[in-house]
């Protein structure tokens, strides 16, 4: 018996027809079946392919109508369209479907032909030649590649992966192959299985410009700037007139540390390239991070004032967390906001933005309705699941015990030099680092990646898929010995590319909280420091902070309730199971009395007191996280209880936290 639907059958049914040159017949078995027509949107695609090649133009667009009306996503209609009004000699109108089309998906091959020629028509050889460009691209590659490519664009990732993979069964070193199967990876979130692919495309195709250019892309997400650096000094001496290998490099640049020089060729970048808009935010990146903030301010500025729905130009102005809107650029945002066509991730900006411009003007209703929507939103458009923390906290719990270290003392790597700060975001690890990088003994680097991706490599991605129980962490206790040393001393190799010299380095990512166990089996010397905040202020802080990536957990006040607990519960067990090796530091007690802690801090980590510790806002260093510019500036007390203007919104965290963690800190 047929699993397939009625409207399965009507489709199938009907696209043999077509693809048998029976538009007629096609057309009279799709009219005859009205009530699986009602709901199928490739039905009624069909339909309008079939009345165009019956020359029926206006039926034909019609019946495109009603494809959209079922699915507004659905691509090809807009190339069917441009198809009837090409048949019709409507040149301009044919330009705009074919363009629609294209942008939603730029591996449509015929749409791409048809607006050559439709190009050649008119004056734009700017449009004409890219048109040209694209339909040489595209016709290079195999049509199961093209395939793949359209439900990429189309942001069907399994689809995507199993046509790539059933082509490069037979076609293990097509390099076009595997840069898509690299970019599957890449937008799964699977990033070392990327850079493998890359990294081996490049190996077998050396001179491959393309597969370099993904390669040195790829490496800047893994903040592997040193290669990629190495890659994109080669690309623009190769072609020093591409444009996006200019970028490439400033991209490293700034990657590397040197954000004067990649900030100045940003610069020269957009002199040339004026419509090139999202360069201003690149600029004004690597200005804010150099602490250049009237420059970064000016680059973010022009940006809205060259596109004035990019939302991210007003949150880049937000959250530098000193910028003050004017009521026209907060009029400005509430217009852009509430318009149709305003982007989904345009609108998260402006909604952040908006939340923080009205709480510096006390409107604390309306800017929690604004946070909140931007969160909703960020939360729908990510398609975003609650992770399983309180899992993985149960897992360390059970998996990484006193037995467990007391077994496994001395295996590790016993370099001294890491110093790991962890927490949650917004919990005042940034002012840590700023104090300690101001040590003479002491570097600052960035939130690195490393012990992370080494948890991600023993997780065994294969069980997980399954849905089976993962190999981490409960693969440390069968582990050889040997290979904890290894990966403590790939960790000190893997991260001398951030230090300058200093005999300790800092590593700043919060997330590792979930890692201790592993650091400790990893780099027994190596101090941790847990950056705590009381949690009301913390957890409101994420929830009005949007993040790039990794803190999805922040969009909801219940989610970053719950994963506060959680964290809360796993220190405990540090710090029965690893007495001494985590120094708690609370942000409330470094803003009240900075010299004491000051001192606790360093004499954790074996370093002599030094004055430029307490004066750490004179230090002139990158600084990558929201909080750049507030570590700029002495010690304040202002942030410590902003979240009491938001209390009465804030049930459902303070539920979500329950009693056991706020008797810690009570809300008086």
């Amino acid at each position: 018996m047929s699993s397939q639907t009625p409207s399965q059958s009507l489709t199938l049914n009907a696209t043999e027809l077509v693809k048998q040159g029976k538009f007629q017949a096609a057309l009279d078995f799709i009219d005859s079946n009205q009530d699986e027509l009602s709901t199928n949107a490739e039905a009624h695609y069909l339909r309008a392919v079939c009345l165009r090649r019956l020359k029926r133009h206006d039926d034909a667009i019609t019946a495109l109508d009603a494809v959209l009306n079922l699915d507004s996503n659905y691509v090809r209609s807009y190339q069917e369209l441009g198809h009837n009004l090409n048949d019709q000699g409507k040149v301009s109108a044919a330009i705009k479907a074919y363009e629609t089309a294209v942008t939603a998906d730029n591996a449509l091959l015929a749409s791409w032909k048809a607006l050559v020629n439709l190009y050649t028509k008119t004056a734009d050889k700017a449009a004409l030649e890219r048109a040209k460009h694209e339909v040489s691209q595209l016709s290079a590659l195999h049509p199961a590649l093209q395939a793949v490519k359209s439900q990429l664009n189309r942001d069907n990732l399994s689809m995507a992966d199993q046509i790539c993979r059933d082509y490069m069964l037979n076609n293990k070193q097509d390099i076009e192959g595997m840069r898509l199967l690299a970019d599957i990876a890449v937008r799964s979130k699977i990033l070392e299985d990327a850079e493998f692919i890359l990294e081996s495309a490049v190996v077998f195709s050396p001179s491959h410009i393309g597969a370099r250019f993904d390669y040195a892309n790829l490496l800047i997400k893994r903040q592997k700037f040193g290669k990629a650096h190495e890659i994109a000094t080669a690309l623009n001496r190769q072609s020093p007139q591409q444009v996006q290998f200019q970028v490439l490099l400033a991209a490293t640049l700034a990657g590397v540390g040197d954000t004067q020089a990649s900030a100045k060729l940003y610069r020269e970048i957009i002199k040339h390239n004026p419509s090139m808009r999202s360069l201003f935010l690149l600029l004004g990146h690597a200005e804010k991070t150099s602490g250049n903030l009237d420059a970064a301010i000016d680059a973010y500025q022009q940006l809205y004032r060259h596109a004035p729905d990019f939302g991210d130009a007003f949150w880049s102005l937000a959250n530098t967390k000193t910028y003050q809107f004017t009521e026209h650029e907060i009029d400005h945002m509430e217009d852009y906001r509430a318009r149709s066509e305003t982007s989904v991730i345009d609108k998260v900006h402006l909604n952040f933005a908006l939340g923080k411009a009205l709480e510096d003007r006390q409107d604390y209703d309306t800017a929690f309705l604004a946070y909140q929507q931007g969160n909703q939103l960020n939360k729908d458009l990510l398609k975003y699941d609650i992770p399983e923390i309180s899992k993985r906290v149960q897992r360390q719990i059970s998996t990484c015990n006193a037995e467990l270290f007391n077994r496994l003392r001395d295996v590790g790597c016993e370099d001294p030099a890491p110093i790991f700060i962890v927490g949650l975001p917004r919990a005042g690890s940034t002012l840590l680092e700023q104090i300690l990088a101001s040590h003479s003994q002491v570097d600052g680097t960035m939130e690195l990646p490393n012990i992370m991706s080494v948890s991600r490599r023993l997780l065994g991605r294969e069980k997980v898929a399954a849905g089976d129980e993962p190999n981490y962490p409960k693969i440390l206790t069968e582990l050889e010995h040997g290979y904890f040393r290894q990966f403590g001393e790939q960790y000190i190799n893997d991260t001398k590319v951030f230090r300058q010299g200093a005999p300790l380095f800092i590593d700043k990512m919060p997330n590792n909280f979930l890692h201790i166990g592993l650091i400790k089996l990893m780099l027994p010397k190596a101090k941790i420091i847990d950056a705590r905040r009381h949690p009301m202020a913390c957890c409101f802080s994420g929830f009005k902070q949007l993040f790039a990536e990794g803190q999805e957990f922040t969009y909801g006040l219940h989610e970053i309730g719950d994963y506060y607990k959680n964290y809360v519960e796993l220190m405990d067990h540090w710090d029965t199971v690893l007495p001494g090796f985590v120094l708690r530091v609370h942000h409330e007690d470094v803003v009240h009395d900075l010299e004491t802690q000051v001192h606790r801090i360093l004499d954790f980590c074996g370093l002599p007191f030094e004055e430029s510790c307490i004066e750490f806002y004179k230090t002139k260093r990158n600084v990558r996280t929201p909080s750049s510019e507030q570590v700029r500036q002495p010690i304040y007390t202002t942030g410590l209880e902003q979240w009491r203007n938001f209390e009465q919104h804030l049930q459902p965290l303070i539920d979500s936290l329950g009693p056991e963690v706020l008797q810690r800190y009570p809300i008086v």
